[in-house]
């Protein structure tokens, strides 16, 4: 057993100081959004919203985290990391304390906007700085590591929202979330000194081509940010139609459905680091295999979902979509940070978040709208063709890069 526990131990050694306390900001700032779980129905229940104005909150929120994601890669290239993630956190947590002084329909539409958009300017530069402060042997884990902070947040901030309701009101949330920004910020500035100069890792041609690239120029990355955006469309369905299948199909009531959605973070907070741990130990197989091996275990989690019928089987269908999560989020972050690079490294890093800002955006009315037409068996066959689709996306990917590096070694 005491052996047992160093090998997990020694796992998480080897990254930076640097890193950690970016793992805890990450942890402080997920478990302070606890707004989010409780909005539609703090808009239902506090201020009167009809379905219809909560979705059009809903979509400004949506529409928020996509620019934000966007100008936080302009902001970090021209001002770099360290003051555009203090001027996301002070920012969000200002806006999310003057929230709760909003009512109107198209108030709360704007206030949302803007503290998303404030929010979601803090990706680009927090992926910028895990590369700032890893090393390219444990950067990956690095990526994992934080990972493991914003899932541990999201799990444990609706637990806390709902204490906090129950005590307090929702007035509550807000003051909470917007505090919560701001101690972040401060273990931040603390914790972390600016670095005046990112070191380059190498200086090959790639490298130094890349550095006057902008993502938008960059074919291969391109396709590989249409894989993530058609990957993240269909992972979203996990956790809206396919929530709403378990009951109206199977006729689960919300105990089961919450166990059986929550199984996916335990279960990634148990095993996420250690599976990458071991994945970068194997030398037989390439970054681009694993990634499209784990496109497969989540096709395989909607087979299931078309021929199960039983609760263990849908069970072994979230496990697989889990196994599969844990493994293309860590790689396909690391894969678009190992393209990253100069002058347009936010810009990259914001393409990245942007895939999954425009899944969020797209990927939940889609799958309703699909289910309201088609129903849920050919919605999930749709989904199948849609990952047959990223694997293939993968492949040019891997096929552009590796005509773009015989074209450098040529010249």
């Amino acid at each position: 057993m005491r052996l047992a526990f160093n090998n997990f131990i020694s796992i998480y050694q080897g990254l930076s100081r640097e890193i950690w306390v970016l793992s805890v900001v990450s942890l402080i700032n997920r478990i302070g959004a606890m707004v989010i779980p409780f909005l539609s129905i703090y808009l239902a229940d506090a201020k009167g919203f009809t379905l219809a104005e909560i979705g059009w909150v809903m979509s400004s929120f949506g529409v928020g985290s996509l620019i934000g994601s966007w100008l936080g890669g302009k902001l970090t290239d021209k001002f770099g990391f360290y003051p555009i993630i203090i001027f996301s956190l002070f920012t969000s947590g200002i806006g999310l304390i003057l929230l709760k002084e909003l009512d109107t329909f198209y108030e709360i539409c704007g206030g949302f906007f803007l503290v998303t958009l404030f929010t979601d300017i803090l990706r680009p530069p927090i992926f910028v700085a895990i590369r700032q402060y890893s090393s390219e042997k444990n950067r990956t884990k690095s990526i994992t590591l934080i990972r493991l902070a914003i899932n541990l947040g999201f799990s444990a901030g609706p637990a806390t929202g709902g204490l906090l309701i129950a005590t307090w009101g929702y007035t509550s949330l807000f003051w909470v979330d917007g505090v919560s920004c701001i101690l972040a910020l401060l273990i931040f500035v603390l914790a972390i000194q600016p670095k005046k100069k990112i070191v380059e890792e190498n200086d090959d041609s790639l490298e130094e081509n890349k550095k006057s690239q902008s993502p938008y120029r960059d074919f291969p990355y391109l396709l590989f940010i249409l894989s993530m955006v058609f990957f993240g469309v269909i992972f979203m369905q996990y956790f809206s139609t396919v929530p709403l299948f378990y009951k109206e199909v199977h006729e689960l009531n919300e105990a089961v459905i919450g166990l059986l959605l929550s199984s996916n973070g335990f279960v990634i907070f148990l095993l996420e680091m250690p599976l990458i741990h071991w994945v970068e130990k194997q030398k037989k197989y390439s970054t681009m295999q694993i990634m499209m091996s784990s496109i497969v275990l989540v096709l395989l989690s909607y087979i299931l979902l078309i021929v199960g019928h039983d609760l263990w089987v849908l069970f072994i269908g979230m496990m697989l979509l889990t196994l599969g999560e844990m493994l293309m989020f860590p790689l396909s972050n690391a894969e678009a940070m190992s393209r990253a690079s100069g002058k347009y490294q936010g810009d990259y890093m914001a393409l990245y978040t942007i895939a999954f800002s425009i899944s969020h955006l797209v990927g939940h009315n889609l799958g309703m709208q699909s289910v309201n037409i088609f129903g849920y068996n050919y919605t999930w066959t749709f989904m199948i063709a849609g990952l047959l689709l990223c694997i293939v996306l993968l492949q040019l990917f891997q096929f552009s890069k590796k005509r773009e590096e015989l074209s450098q070694t040529a010249k």
